[in-house]
């Protein structure tokens, strides 16, 4: 499928709209959503997605085989600066030209994920009166979300408690290849051990070894890299451990590798990792940031974790998505400067003891919601017209 600046085939009566994107976050869910409504019975082009020219749904989209239409501009920086006086005008000419082509189409409905894409499609949507499900991915609501979610007929939201109106609890929308690690087989087993061995074995681990993921999204984070740096270091030693790490952009050239004899800790250390679900299947715990998406797929794999929510996030959200997964017992919330390697070895230490990663995974499995695509869809599909 391509990707189109400023159109879009010309076919758009009884379509649905996808609205969002910018990071993996808000485009991820979007494509879990149009493979849910494809297994629905919707037909692969009923399905357009709206986003950013600079998102990351100018490429995860077309990879997925969806089309997607690619607005102008950027988002608006939560401070003054000179670049919102070109972000400003970039979206009043996205908002301009989805008004336009909203008015030629009527879709049937929109689905706005948030981001600044989002925006545009969805006030374009409230002007012709085209219905809108809002999907919010983390525990308190982005700005746009809560903006456009004023006007929406319904608003999927991950947990109770997040802080749009008509709320439905469907929890965050995951990739069909996570969703499938905590699937069952036929007469109804679950299937989890399984797939951690396959996982193990394509990621060439010893079904012996305590597995660590750490990763931080596509950039990475500089404070969990240098703490997992030196708790390589300090178990250089240790014959029965593993770490996946995923370092990011950011850090992929300055980070020194820590030297480690033949028979001790194995690394495996890799920039951008395309091949989450095996990693997540593999691992016995998980050192990462707290955002929607990856709690949302750390419950459903059932898998522990050690939560080091990003500081600067808008309106703390990653430490309220860390909430219910902490509460449950199923991760440990770590303070972004309290997480340096001595604290790493000591709560992974416990972790990795006497049966607890395993309890942790449980509990964490225990709040997963495999099925939250297969619900946003069925919202989209009630209200359109």
């Amino acid at each position: 499928m391509s990707a189109t600046r400023d159109g879009a085939a010309d076919r758009g009566a009884g379509r649905i709209v996808i609205a969002g994107g910018g990071t993996a976050g808000h485009v991820l869910p979007g494509i879990a959503v149009a493979n849910a409504l494809l297994a629905g019975g919707r037909a692969r082009s009923d399905i357009l997605f709206v986003g950013s020219a600079r998102g990351l749904e100018a490429t995860l989209v077309p990879e997925a085989g969806f089309e997607v239409m690619l607005l102008p501009g950027r988002g608006i920086q939560r401070r003054l600066s000179r670049q919102n006086v070109g972000a400003v005008w970039g979206l009043l000419r996205a908002i301009f030209t989805m008004i336009g082509w909203v008015r030629r189409h009527r879709p049937a409905a929109v689905l706005t994920l948030g981001g600044y894409a989002s925006v545009a499609g969805s006030l374009a949507a409230v002007l012709w009166r085209v219905p809108i499900v809002v999907a919010e991915q983390n525990a308190r609501a982005g700005a746009a979300n809560r903006l456009i979610g004023r006007f929406a007929r319904s608003c999927a939201v991950p947990v109770a408690g997040t802080d749009l109106p008509r709320a439905v609890v469907t929890g965050n929308p995951v990739r069909e290849v996570i969703a499938s690690v905590a699937a069952r087989d036929a007469e109804g087993a679950d299937v989890r051990a399984a797939r951690r061995a396959d996982a193990r074995a394509a990621l060439g681990i010893p079904a012996d070894r305590h597995v660590i993921a750490a990763f931080a999204g596509s950039l990475g984070a500089t404070r969990i890299n240098e703490a997992v740096v030196g708790l390589c270091e300090r178990w250089a030693t240790r014959g029965d451990v593993w770490i996946h790490h995923i370092v990011g952009a950011r850090d992929a050239e300055r980070l020194p590798m820590p030297p480690l004899p033949p028979e001790g800790l194995r690394l495996t250390r890799v920039t951008y990792e395309e091949h989450m679900e095996l990693v997540l299947a593999a691992a016995d715990v998980a050192v990462c940031r707290s955002g929607g998406t990856t709690v949302a797929e750390l419950a459903v794999v059932g898998l522990a974790s050690i939560l080091v929510p990003l500081p600067i996030a808008p309106r703390d959200h990653q430490r309220a998505n860390a909430a219910a997964l902490v509460e449950a017992g199923a991760a440990v919330l770590l303070d972004d400067a309290a997480c340096d390697t001595e604290r790493l070895e000591v709560e992974l230490g416990r972790i990795l003891s006497d049966g607890v990663a395993a309890r942790m995974g449980a509990a964490a499995a225990a709040l997963g919601r495999p099925d939250a695509a297969a619900a946003v869809a069925g919202l989209l599909e009630a209200v359109a017209r």
